[in-house]
């Protein structure tokens, strides 16, 4: 049948309206627009438009683009995801801090555990951030030589007990068996296993190097420990990442720098981390306390016990040491933080955790702390270096293991859709060492997998945070 040329342009006029309609349907699920996208990996720093599909950054474009659901950046710094190496809180209550922290990806690498596929069993899938772990020479120790302690860290024999050569030899199976189930790392504290020789440490640091694991130890004895260290990660060809930097280095936190600037222009694989605030917090049991009755008076009132915000006198102290619980040490120096946190070296990682409602301020807010503080407030850290040491540098970090790092902490099409949307003029930390629970300002939106899991400063009901974990052999 022949059209008349009316008809015809009647066609072909519905066809063109047709073809319109389906160009100007939403592209894409989530739009985040007019954001000031910074990228470290790339060296973007730009007001870009984010098309996001399938939990992945499918367009970057400098013009505007239309979704289904949009988020308008106007005047928010967009950034990967920060990615927190050292996080004790692996729990839905931990979980809600820090992901109004802007972590997208929280990761148990310091101490570990010694059951690698029983703990992500436990976690199944869908929490609100990704998470991980490393399969610990602390917990195995623990196992091994019986330690009484149910907690995160020994209280008796598994920290200051000597091991036998069958019982290294437990420890390092149980280290190869967890890489083998897909563990992030290998995580050591020689500080909290004083009867562990060097000879002994270095074992698990060769069992790490086997499997292509990085060590991610908290290490003892200052100086001399982070020397004795270095040589033997170096002797096996570990990948070092030493914790903390800061607690660790305390007054020769210059030296510790310099001695890991070293060894990193020798060839040799050292990293390390620091949170942005002066007093540390662990188990009031630990063997960092063995010495505890040969201290001065003074010291004590350093330490502020966790469950009731009250500084420690030798009398309290001593009660609390024979309860259990976890204390706050107030011994470092603004200065000194400072330095940590400015350093080139460092990455960003908060080593926090909540128990029961209390905790230390560093789980909620260490990654709003160095935005607001040292790059806002004093103007010392530029805000690409800053959002680097968040994100490009941890995935980095782990991405020889751990393939599915090399699509995080990063904006790039193709990459994970894991965003922080944060206000640079507002963003600021709120916790207090008396009330650790106050989430940070200035963070209005967190998007993990694609998915909104903090909206407008309120946490949803979205629970997309998968499981980080090295290929199960």
């Amino acid at each position: 049948m022949r059209l008349s040329p009316h008809r015809l342009s009647a066609a072909l006029l519905s066809l063109a309206v047709a073809i319109g309609c389906r160009e100007a349907a939403p592209a894409y699920p989530l739009v985040i627009a007019n954001g000031r996208v910074i990228d470290p990996a790339s060296g973007l720093d730009a007001v870009r438009h984010l098309g996001i599909r399938d939990g992945r950054i499918a367009m970057i474009s400098e013009a505007p683009l239309t979704g289904v659901d949009t988020i308008d950046a106007t005047g928010h710094v967009v950034a990967p995801g920060f990615i927190d190496l050292h996080e004790h809180g692996q729990d839905s209550a931990s979980y809600a801090m820090m992901v109004r922290d802007g972590v997208t990806t929280a990761l148990e690498l310091e101490a570990g555990t010694a059951d690698v596929a029983g703990w992500y069993a436990a976690r199944g899938t869908g929490q609100l951030v990704n998470f991980g772990v490393s399969i610990g020479h602390i917990p195995a120790r623990m196992r091994v030589l019986g330690d009484p302690s149910t907690g995160l860290l020994p209280s008796g024999i598994g920290g200051t007990g000597s091991a036998t050569d069958a019982q290294v030899a437990e420890m390092e199976a149980i280290l190869q068996r967890g890489l083998a189930e897909g563990a992030v790392a290998v995580g050591a504290g020689s500080a909290y296993t004083p009867g562990a020789t060097m000879d002994e440490i270095q074992r698990m640091f060769r069992v790490a190097a086997e499997g292509g694991a990085s060590v991610h130890i908290h290490l003892r004895s200052g100086v001399a420990g982070l020397d004795s260290t270095i040589a033997a990660a170096r002797a096996v060809k570990a990948p070092l990442h030493i914790v903390h930097v800061n607690s660790s280095a305390d007054s020769s936190l210059p030296t510790f720098l310099a001695r890991i600037q070293a060894a990193r222009d020798s060839g040799q694989d050292v990293t390390t981390e620091a949170y942005p605030y002066g007093a540390g917090m662990t188990s009031i049991q630990s063997a960092l306390f063995d010495d505890w009755a040969t201290w001065p008076d003074a010291r004590f009132p350093q330490h502020q016990l966790v469950s009731t915000g009250e500084r420690l006198t030798r009398a309290t102290f001593a009660k609390a040491r024979q309860a259990g619980g976890t204390v706050i040490i107030h011994s470092r120096t603004e200065e000194q933080t400072r330095e940590a946190i400015l350093s080139p070296l460092t990455m960003i990682a908060s080593d926090g955790f909540i128990d029961h409602g209390r905790g230390h301020p560093r789980t909620s807010g260490s990654y709003a702390r160095v935005l607001g503080r040292y790059v806002r407030d004093e103007q010392r850290l530029p805000l690409m270096e800053a959002v680097r040491k968040m994100t490009i540098l941890p995935a980095q970090r782990l991405e020889a293991r751990v393939p599915g790092m090399k699509t995080k902490g990063r904006i790039a099409e193709g990459m994970d859709a894991d965003l922080t949307i944060f206000d640079p003029a507002t963003v600021i930390d709120r916790a207090t060492y008396e009330d650790a629970t106050i989430p940070s300002a200035g963070i209005p939106w967190v998007i993990v997998g694609g998915q909104a899991v903090v909206a407008r400063g309120t946490i949803t009901a979205a629970r997309p945070g998968q499981p980080i974990r090295a290929p199960v052999r």
